[in-house]
């Protein structure tokens, strides 16, 4: 394998599916058994996931909320996602953590950064939950920070897109894909891969991002594997 440990970014609307909101669990099972094979394969894997499948703290502050008490619903939001695919993953044999940003003692363990990285060494995969712990930061921030204070070796984002365009492929048929772009241009052409907050984090620890379409079975295991897969991103 290419990489040896990995941070593996999901987005909550990535477990609805087909249905339009909450989980399908057909979805959950499928990034469920994609992890087990690389895991089997002795990669160590952290992830995090977001929690748009059920509630965005930003969408809840443009409609009045205050901003503060809509991320922590948006926080809360992603444990119900870990959750679920701590649940999807011990059902496929892969023993797990949920590690959370925010104290919630009786659902999961509270995030201390050795503890998450023994827990990789001795095979477990460790879903950090709540994001930062803290408003006004996405997932994407917290993914990229979590995986800098593990020693990932690359963030792993995965979309429902081949890899990065230069414009929505879905909307415009002659956007072309990079196979590479670093990550000034990223910022310079605003491509929203992930936040500025996030590529910024990245770019000054030198943590590279691959951004690549997990529904294809078998994308994941390329993509640790160091096969062409996606858009490298450093």
């Amino acid at each position: 394998m290419k990489y040896k440990r990995i941070l593996l970014k999901l987005s909550g609307e990535a477990l609805m599916g087909e249905q339009g909101h909450g989980i399908a669990p057909e979805v959950v099972a499928m990034i469920a058994d994609q992890v087990k094979t690389i895991q089997g394969l002795g990669v160590e894997v952290g992830l995090v996931i977001g929690g748009g499948n059920i509630f965005r703290g930003v969408a809840g502050a443009t409609k009045g909320m205050d901003r503060v008490t809509a991320d922590h619903m948006g926080m809360l939001a992603t444990m119900i996602n870990a959750l679920a695919l701590q649940d999807a993953l011990e059902q496929h044999g892969v023993e797990t953590r949920v590690m959370s940003g925010i104290d919630v003692p009786k659902v999961a363990e509270s995030y201390i950064r050795r503890r998450a990285m023994r827990h990789m060494e001795k095979g477990r995969v460790v879903i950090f939950g709540a994001g930062t712990g803290n408003p006004y930061f996405s997932t994407d921030t917290a993914a990229a920070l979590r995986a800098n204070e593990i020693d990932a070796e690359v963030v792993m984002k995965a979309t429902n897109v081949d890899g990065i365009y230069t414009a929505d492929p879905k909307k415009d048929p002659t956007a072309t894909k990079y196979e590479h772009i670093s990550f000034q241009e990223v910022l310079e052409k605003n491509l929203k891969v992930m936040d500025a907050a996030a590529i910024s984090l990245c770019r000054d620890n030198h943590l590279p991002i691959l951004v690549f379409n997990m529904n294809v079975p078998g994308n994941l295991l390329a993509a640790v594997n160091g096969d062409v897969v996606g858009t490298l991103v450093g």
